[in-house]
C-alpha cells in the first residue's frame, strides 16, 4: 500500500475568489482596485440577482462583499437567497454599508450569516485587512480539512492492508510503526500551521495599531474640521478597529494554547487561582454588583497561569450574560467522585477519581441544544452589539482543560443561569483537598 509522503502533505493554496455585489460601477471599481494588488480573483455584480446567477454556476469563493442598499433585491434579501442553497452556506459576507441601519438590522445581517459590515466611504486599509483575515483562516481551513482526507484515506488503506495480512504478526507490526511515523508528520505539520496563525495574528497587530494610532490623532487634530458625519465615520472605524484588536488578541491566546512552549506546571491551589481572578475582576463585579460564593476546592497539578486563564474567562462570561436588573450570583465549588459518575469524559476510568468543579449562575442562559457548539471557535449565540466578545474564549477554556487531561460541560436553560463543569483527574502526587460532595 501507498503511505503519506512529506510531497502529500504540501497542500497547494487555493485560488482566492472573492465576489464583489453592489448597484454602482464606481463602488465595484474602487473595491477592486483596493483588493486587486493582494492577488485575488474578483467577481463582481450589479444586483442581487446577477450575484444569483454567478453563485448558481460558481460556488467555490472565499468571500463575499455584498452592499446592502440596491433595487431589486438589497443586500439582506440576497443573503437569505444565496443562504437557502447549502453550496453556499460556507461563504462569510461582509455587508458594505453607507448608513447606520440601527441595531436590529444589523443583528439580522448577523443572523444571515454576515460576519462583519464595513462603512463607506471605504478606508482601503482596513477592508484589506479585513479581507486578509478571513482570506487567512480561508487557507488555513483548506489545509487543515485537505490534510484530514488524506489521512484518512490513508488510514482506510491501512486498515485494509492489516485485515488482508492479519496473520502475519511481522507485517501487522511493520504497518502500524509506518502508520505511527505518518501520523507524528502530520502532527508537525498541524503544528507548524498553527504556528503560522499564530505569527500570522501577531503580524496583524502592527497594520491594525497604526490604523488605531492614526485615527485617534485624526480624531485629536482634526475635530473641528470633520464635522458631524466625519467624526461619527471616524468613530466607526475606532470601534470596528478595538474589535479586530480583541479579534487578534484572542486568536493568539488560543495559537498560544497549543503552540507555546509548556507552562511551568506544579501543584496549583484553584482557590487561590479564582481569589486571584477576582480580585483583577474586582471593578466590574462592583459595577454589577455581583456575589460570588466561592465553596470547597482542590489543590491540582498543572499549569497555573492556563487555570488562570480559564476561570477568567468563565467568570467575565457569568459577569457578561447577566439579566438585565438582576445581580449575578455565581456559585464556584468542587466534588470528587468516582469514574462511574463521570459523564463529560468518556475516557473516565470506573477505577479512577475525578474532581469536578462548577462555575455556577443566574444569568440569560440559552438553549441546552447549543451546549456543544459554544465551546466552538468563533461560535456566538448573540451579536456583537449585544454582548461584547469574539467567540474563542470557551474554546480556550476547552483547550486548556483538554491539555490537562480532562473535559468542560455546560447545561443551561434560558433565563435560568448556566453550570460550566470542569473534569479533572486526581493526581496522586498531589495532596488533595478533601472535598465534600454537596447536598451529602
Amino acid at each position: 500500500m501507498d503511505f503519506l509522503t512529506e510531497e502529500d502533505l504540501v497542500v497547494q493554496k487555493p485560488e482566492i475568489k472573492l465576489l464583489v455585489v453592489d448597484d454602482r460601477e464606481d463602488n465595484l471599481f474602487s473595491i477592486e482596485t483596493i483588493l486587486e494588488p493582494d492577488g485575488y480573483t474578483i467577481r463582481k455584480a450589479t444586483s442581487g440577482r446577477a450575484a444569483l446567477k454567478i453563485l448558481l454556476k460558481e460556488w467555490d469563493f472565499t468571500l463575499i462583499l455584498m452592499d446592502v442598499q440596491m433595487p431589486d433585491l438589497n443586500g439582506f434579501e440576497t443573503a437569505t437567497m444565496i443562504y437557502e442553497r447549502d453550496k453556499l452556506r460556507h461563504i462569510p459576507i461582509i455587508f458594505v454599508t453607507a448608513n447606520d441601519h440601527g441595531d436590529e438590522n444589523m443583528f439580522k445581517g448577523y443572523q444571515m450569516g454576515g460576519v462583519d459590515y464595513i462603512y463607506k466611504p471605504i478606508n482601503p486599509e482596513l477592508l484589506r485587512v479585513k479581507v486578509a483575515v478571513f482570506v487567512e483562516l480561508y487557507n488555513k481551513n483548506h489545509q487543515l480539512l485537505a490534510q484530514e482526507q488524506k489521512l484518512i484515506a490513508a488510514n482506510k488503506n491501512l486498515e485494509n492492508e492489516i485485515q488482508e495480512r492479519r496473520n502475519s504478526e511481522e507485517q501487522v507490526i511493520k504497518l502500524n510503526n509506518q502508520l505511527m511515523e505518518k501520523i507524528n508528520q502530520l502532527k508537525l505539520t498541524n503544528e507548524e500551521l498553527e504556528r503560522f496563525a499564530y505569527v500570522a495574528s501577531h503580524d496583524l497587530q502592527e497594520p491594525l495599531r497604526k490604523i488605531i494610532i492614526f485615527g485617534d490623532r485624526l480624531s485629536a487634530r482634526y475635530k473641528e474640521v470633520l464635522g458631524d458625519d466625519g467624526n461619527d465615520f471616524l468613530d466607526r472605524m475606532l470601534k470596528a478597529s478595538g474589535r479586530m484588536q480583541l479579534l487578534i488578541k484572542n486568536l493568539l491566546t488560543f495559537s498560544r494554547t497549543t503552540t507555546a512552549a509548556e507552562d511551568a506546571v506544579q501543584d496549583t491551589n484553584l482557590k487561590l487561582v479564582i481569589e486571584g481572578v477576582l480580585s483583577d475582576l474586582e471593578i466590574q463585579i462592583e459595577q454589577k454588583k455581583a456575589v460570588f460564593r466561592i465553596g470547597d476546592l482542590p489543590t491540582v497539578y498543572g499549569a497555573a497561569s492556563q487555570f488562570r486563564q480559564l476561570f477568567q474567562n468563565l467568570i467575565i462570561n457569568s459577569l457578561k450574560f447577566s439579566r438585565e436588573n438582576c445581580c449575578p450570583e455565581v456559585d464556584i465549588y468542587a466534588e470528587r467522585v468516582r469514574g462511574e459518575a463521570v459523564l463529560n469524559l468518556p475516557e473516565a476510568s470506573a477505577d479512577e477519581e475525578y474532581y469536578q468543579i462548577h462555575v455556577k449562575d443566574n444569568g440569560i442562559g440559552f438553549d441546552q441544544k447549543y451546549a456543544d457548539q459554544i465551546f466552538t471557535v468563533f461560535k456566538r449565540l448573540h451579536s456583537f452589539d449585544t454582548y461584547e466578545g469574539t467567540g474563542i474564549g470557551l474554546s480556550i477554556c476547552k483547550k486548556i482543560v483538554e491539555k490537562h487531561g480532562g473535559s468542560i460541560s455546560v447545561t443551561s436553560k434560558i433565563n435560568e443561569g448556566s453550570n460550566f463543569t470542569i473534569t479533572l483527574p486526581v493526581r496522586k502526587a498531589v495532596s488533595d483537598l478533601e472535598l465534600a460532595v454537596p447536598g451529602a
